[in-house]
C-alpha cells in the first residue's frame, strides 16, 4: 500500500465511522463486553483480575496512545495516527507534556521500549523502528523489519514485539534481529491481536486490540495465565465518543509494584494494582 494512502483516505488519521485506524471493522463496546463475558463462562482456566485504582492523574485527551513506559519517575509515550504521531516525555502527576517530537506524516507511531539510554519506537505498516537518545530526544538510529509493528517491550535481555497476530517475537536489542518467537495461547487456542506490551519479570502483559482487556502471558510458554478486565476504569458516560477510545497503554513501576494504565484519547491516567476478582469466571475467549 502507498504509505500516503491512509492519510489521503482519512485526513490526519481520522477514520470512517465503524472502522478503526487500521481500517478494520470496530465492535461496539457493549457487544464486545457481552461476548467476553459469555466466552468467559465457557472457557475456564487461569485467573480473572481487575485493576484496583491507587491514584488517578490527568492525561492528554488528544493522545492516541500506542506505547507507554515509566523511567525514573517520568512517562514516555508513543502516540499514533497519520499526521499526529509523536514521541513524548510526560509528567505523570500533572499529565504535562515536557518534551515532544513529531513523526513525519507518513509514519503511524506504535509500541515503545527503553533499552538503557535508548528509546525504540515502532511504526505500524512502514517497517521502520526509530531509535532515540533518551536524554536529548535526538534520533540516533533506526531498524527495519518485515512485519507490522504493534507492541514492544524490553525485559533486560531481549525485546518482545507483536504484529497483531498471536505471536510474541523476540528481537535483539542492539541489532533488532529476529531471534525467534512463541505463539500465545489460552487453553490451547491462539490469542490474536496482541497489542501494546509491558515486560514484568517472567511475564509479558499485552493489551488486546479493540478491547479494555489485558492478558498476562508466561513468556517462556506463551500461555495466558491471567486476564485483567479494565472496563470499569471509565464509568458510563465518561468514555470518549470515538469508537477507538479503548484501553491501550501499560507501564510498570517496580518501586511501588503498581501499573500505569490509560487508553487512546482518554483524559485520565490510572495507577493501579491488579487483584484477583472475588469470583472468577475464568479467562475469556477471543
Amino acid at each position: 500500500m502507498n504509505r500516503a494512502s491512509p492519510l489521503q483516505a482519512h485526513p490526519r488519521g481520522r477514520v470512517k465511522r465503524g472502522l478503526d485506524a487500521r481500517g478494520r471493522r470496530t465492535i461496539p463496546l457493549l457487544s464486545a463486553v457481552l461476548l467476553a463475558l459469555m466466552a468467559g463462562c465457557a472457557a475456564p482456566g487461569g485467573s480473572f483480575d481487575t485493576p484496583e485504582v491507587v491514584r488517578s492523574f490527568p492525561h492528554d485527551p488528544g493522545a492516541y496512545t500506542q506505547g507507554l513506559l515509566l523511567h525514573e519517575g517520568l512517562l514516555y509515550e508513543s502516540t499514533g495516527r497519520y499526521g499526529e504521531s509523536t514521541l513524548r516525555e510526560v509528567d505523570p502527576r500533572t499529565g504535562e507534556v515536557l518534551r515532544q517530537i513529531a513523526l513525519d506524516s507518513v509514519y503511524f507511531g506504535e509500541g515503545l521500549a527503553r533499552v538503557e539510554n535508548r528509546l525504540i519506537q515502532l511504526t505500524w505498516k512502514e517497517g521502520r523502528a526509530f531509535v532515540y537518545d533518551i536524554e536529548s530526544f535526538e534520533q540516533v538510529g533506526e531498524f527495519e523489519y518485515d512485519t507490522e509493528g504493534w507492541g514492544l517491550c524490553y525485559d533486560g535481555e531481549v525485546l518482545w514485539m507483536t504484529s497483531g497476530s498471536h505471536m510474541l517475537y523476540r528481537r535483539d536489542p542492539d541489532t533488532f534481529a529476529l531471534l525467534g518467537g512463541v505463539p500465545v495461547t489460552r487453553n490451547g487456542n491462539p490469542v490474536r491481536q496482541l497489542n501494546e506490551l509491558e515486560c514484568v519479570g517472567p511475564h509479558v502483559y499485552a493489551n488486546l486490540f479493540q478491547t479494555d482487556r489485558i492478558v498476562r502471558i508466561d513468556k517462556r510458554t506463551g500461555s495466558v495465565v491471567a486476564e485483567i478486565d479494565a472496563t470499569a476504569l471509565i464509568p458510563e458516560g465518561g468514555r470518549p465518543s470515538d469508537p477507538e477510545a479503548v484501553l491501550n497503554g501499560i507501564a510498570y513501576d517496580p518501586n511501588s509494584e503498581t501499573f500505569y494504565l490509560t487508553g487512546k484519547l482518554w483524559r485520565t491516567m490510572f495507577e493501579v494494582r491488579f487483584v484477583t476478582a472475588p469470583t472468577s469466571a475464568g479467562i475469556s475467549g477471543n
